[in-house]
């Protein structure tokens, strides 16, 4: 049984078709995917990110502790700031992505839907004397996300307020009666983005507000189209505990000067003296069938990858895919195939993120 997203019921006012990839009820579209994608790429959209597990990280050693177990340079953040991060086994493989916010007296960990309980339980795992507290928070925030060009510019319309351009800084703000933090996201939709994060009982009020000020409520077609072109892999699909973080984008996850973490010496080893075997890239696939998560990608006869993720490009009028293909066919332009049920279609590798 699906659970249903808080904001269930303004959605559906909102005109949302509804669906449950992940187990969780969520908007597909508002009956126009085209037009979500637009007002993204030309104006500003609306995301809900309800579904995110959060983490509330307290005590005194909680950025050493953490600065020690992810990829990112955690000691470093002052209040105010933030970073993305990776958290790996021994062998450099990445057991989830994170989103962390430094406030003056905790920490919060943002994880993909579904993964708050599993990441605390796998860092708890290496707490020993360090005074660290995890507490799982998910469900008791909204998070909204203005994504567009124009975003930055509504959340300082409804608030009055700027937020730094560094990637998830962040700063409390009212919208109105309501007390909320802005936060700079990262450009998982390949556009400028501004987080409204507020407590869960407040996002019928933020809804509505981002709604008035213009943003249109995007659902999870377009979603996928923008992210996958902006080359964003999304954990449980692009990405898993069978992934080498060098084998996906990682600028926005590693500090290569900050020292040990778990994982570190593979991915050193691999940037330094080695390579891996194979690389998360772009698909422009021809033909206007989408191919399904784990389609065979060909090189002639011969499978070279697997696609990981796939949607219809609203902007490209044609599909796109992530996949991660074998290093000998990763160069981009290079022509390669999709198997799809009974028939092939080619397709040519891109770098992510896909140009535009």
């Amino acid at each position: 049984m699906a659970n249903a997203d808080p904001l269930h019921d303004l959605h559906a006012a909102a005109g949302a078709r509804f669906g449950s990839p992940c187990g969780v009820e969520l908007p597909l579209d508002y009956g126009d995917a085209a037009a979500e994608y637009e007002a993204v790429r030309r104006g500003v959209g609306l995301l809900d990110h309800g579904d995110c597990g959060v983490l509330e990280v307290t005590g005194r050693d909680r950025a050493t502790f953490l600065h020690a177990m992810l990829s990112q340079d955690v000691k470093s953040l002052a209040p105010g700031q933030g970073a993305a991060a990776a958290f790996l086994d021994i062998h450099g493989k990445v057991q989830v992505t994170l989103r962390l916010l430094v406030q003056d007296d905790r920490i919060l960990v943002i994880t993909p839907p579904g993964l708050a309980t599993k990441t605390s339980e796998a860092l708890d795992h290496y707490l020993f004397s360090e005074k660290a507290v995890f507490r799982d928070a998910t469900g008791e925030s909204c998070m909204l996300t203005l994504a567009g060009p124009e975003a930055a510019a509504v959340a300082q319309r409804l608030t009055g307020t700027v937020v730094a351009e560094p990637e998830w800084s962040h700063v409390p703000a009212r919208l109105g009666d309501v007390e909320v933090r802005l936060v700079r996201g990262d450009g998982e939709t390949g556009e400028p983005e501004v987080w409204l994060i507020g407590a869960a009982a407040d996002g019928p009020a933020v809804w509505r507000a981002a709604l008035a000020a213009g943003a249109r409520p995007v659902g999870l077609h377009a979603k996928d189209a923008l992210r996958i072109e902006a080359g964003t892999p999304y954990d449980g699909h692009d990405v898993d505990e069978t992934v080498l973080l060098p084998e996906i984008p990682q600028e926005r996850l590693v500090s290569h000067t900050k020292g040990c973490y778990i994982g570190q010496e593979v991915v050193v080893r691999i940037r330094d003296r080695g390579h891996v075997n194979r690389h998360l890239r772009g698909l422009l696939v021809e033909g206007g069938r989408v191919p399904v998560a784990g389609a065979a990608v060909l090189a002639g006869d011969d499978e070279v990858g697997r696609v990981t993720s796939a949607a219809w490009s609203y902007g490209r009028r044609q599909p796109v895919a992530l996949a991660f293909v074998k290093r000998q066919h990763a160069e981009p332009g290079t022509p390669l195939a999709v198997r799809l049920d009974g028939s092939v279609a080619r397709a040519t590798v891109s770098a992510l993120p896909f140009t535009r």
